[in-house]
């Protein structure tokens, strides 16, 4: 194997696990906005706050970027008769994608 493929050979290998990575923030992300909706702003307990958490994870799965999450936490808030604008919803996300990084690389 020449020098030329191992390095090509490590760059995919970068790719897949920055790819990975990427995901289990974007899982973990979502997780955490689900925990903070469920407890602070809906005022659940329990096991309705890992089920809901995990419907937040699951709607991101519905399509590519982030408005598939900000339109199911919106409704959620709003049949709750919350008023929480979209920016609020992606201003949290930004947020909390800092946190999950961060909780991802101390376990790493």
């Amino acid at each position: 194997m020449t020098t030329f493929d191992d390095r090509e050979k490590a760059f995919e290998n970068k790719f897949a696990h920055d790819g990975g990575m990427e995901f289990k923030a974007r899982a973990r992300r979502n997780r955490l906005l689900g925990e903070w909706v469920a407890t602070d702003l809906l005022g659940m307990e329990g096991e309705a706050v890992k089920d809901y958490a995990a419907a937040v994870v699951k709607a991101d799965l519905e399509e590519k970027g982030d408005d598939d999450v900000i339109r199911k936490v919106h409704a959620d808030l709003e049949a709750a008769s919350l008023d929480f604008s979209d920016h609020r919803i992606e201003k949290k996300l930004v947020e909390l994608m800092a946190v999950a990084k961060g909780q991802l690389m101390d376990e790493v």
